[in-house]
């Protein structure tokens, strides 16, 4: 079958993409295990956190009218009657022109309705000086203010980091939803490419997508399978990509995506599935597929480095994170001034790598088939489809690696 090429915009090929992602249906893991994965429903508190007034100071619950006009000439004087203890309830109610002492962390006694800190009073006895007006609810967190039984504390689709762990061991979630962490299949295709442990020889280079590729798919949350190295072969190909179809959730192929008779990949994408999208308007990366076979979807990529990098992080991390069953968030990024003037053409949007030098950002030109760029390089600028370029002293916007 003969598969032409022609291209999209860019967000369109996004949106298909995405589109073709569905995630896998979730699982329970202890709360040890849930860093980096994905919540697969929103989580309630199973009581409210925190559970009683609580003094984020060291100090004396007050009734903040009695500070009223405080200072170090006149201070206010309260009678000291009561002390709190860490763990312990908050004791007594204070009443007006009394105190009580809170550390922090510790229960406000009812009736007070602030903590003034231990450095703006002095103790005398048991008599108080307060030496600072404070207003109604000054130091203390009030009850269900951090986290409240009837909203989530955390919500579906959140990549858990290191303190969410923390939030969801506070509010009594051992056991965490989360999706699967779906597996993906690398195939490198080409007669040219030799194992990154050998020597090549004339006309032969080391497969240095297929790691590459792999080392994204762990940056991304998914568990990466690989197929090694399979030459331009029609039988070949074929029997990688139905084994890695059988294995997998969804498949990533690098190489075999130019428009000419060789064009093994979308082929056999359209034998066992259906192509999507063969050519998106984009530089590099234009040649890139996008397919399905069955429900799982098959992405690609161009053989050359720096444009596999760019669709990955363009085209196919938005595809990644819906098959995670991650919410979209926006990429980090940085503004930085251009150094060099960016020429571009109209009609495709153009990804630039750069190196960032102070506030500046660096032009890394060079062919798509070379790694220093992206060894050298921090991140990307985009430049729109409908630009002529971008001219130097521009802030633009470096999506970061």
């Amino acid at each position: 079958m003969s598969i032409f090429l022609k291209t999209i915009p860019v967000k369109e090929a996004i949106g298909i993409a995405a589109g073709i992602a569905r995630p896998l249906p979730p699982e329970e893991v202890p709360l040890n295990e849930a860093v980096g994965r994905v919540l697969a429903g929103d989580v309630y508190p199973d009581l409210d956190i925190p559970g009683f007034d609580r003094s984020v100071v060291d100090g004396y619950a007050v009734v903040a009218s009695d500070t009223a006009g405080a200072g170090e000439a006149i201070p206010s004087l309260l009678t000291l009657s009561a002390t709190v203890r860490m763990g312990e309830g908050a004791g007594s109610e204070v009443r007006a022109g009394h105190c009580a002492y809170v550390p922090t962390g510790g229960a406000v006694p009812p009736g007070a309705d602030a903590v003034v800190m231990v450095e703006d009073c002095e103790v005398i006895g048991d008599q108080v000086l307060v030496r600072r007006p404070v207003g109604s609810g000054e130091n203390i967190v009030r009850r269900g203010e951090d986290f409240s039984r009837d909203r989530p504390a955390l919500r579906a689709g959140r990549r858990l980091r290191p303190a969410d762990c923390g939030v969801l061991a506070a509010i009594g979630c051992s056991v965490v939803p989360v999706f699967p962490m779906p597996r993906v299949g690398v195939i490198s295709t080409g007669n040219e490419l030799v194992d990154a442990r050998e020597v090549p020889g004339e006309g032969r280079v080391r497969d240095s997508n297929g790691p590459m590729i792999a080392a994204y798919l762990r940056t991304c949350g998914c568990r990466e399978k690989t197929y090694g190295i399979v030459p331009d072969d029609r039988g070949a190909l074929a029997l990688a990509l139905r084994r890695a179809l059988d294995e997998n959730d969804a498949v990533l192929l690098s190489g075999g995506s130019s428009k000419d008779e060789r064009d093994l990949t979308a082929d056999l994408i359209a034998e066992l599935g259906e192509v999507l999208v063969h050519g998106i308007a984009i530089s590099p990366g234009k040649p890139t597929i996008i397919g399905r076979c069955g429900k799982k979807p098959v992405i690609g990529l161009p053989g050359h480095p720096a444009s596999a990098l760019v669709v990955l992080d363009t085209v196919a991390r938005p595809l990644l994170r819906a098959l995670c069953g991650e919410e979209t968030r926006i990429r980090p990024m940085i503004l930085a001034v251009l150094a060099e003037n960016i020429p571009s053409a109209r009609g495709r949007e153009d990804y630039i790598r750069v190196r960032l030098d102070g506030g500046r950002a660096v032009p890394l030109f060079g062919k798509s088939g070379l790694l220093n760029t992206l060894a050298e390089s921090d991140g990307m600028v985009r430049v729109p489809a409908g630009s002529e370029g971008l001219e130097a002293g521009t802030t633009v916007e470096v999506v970061l690696w």
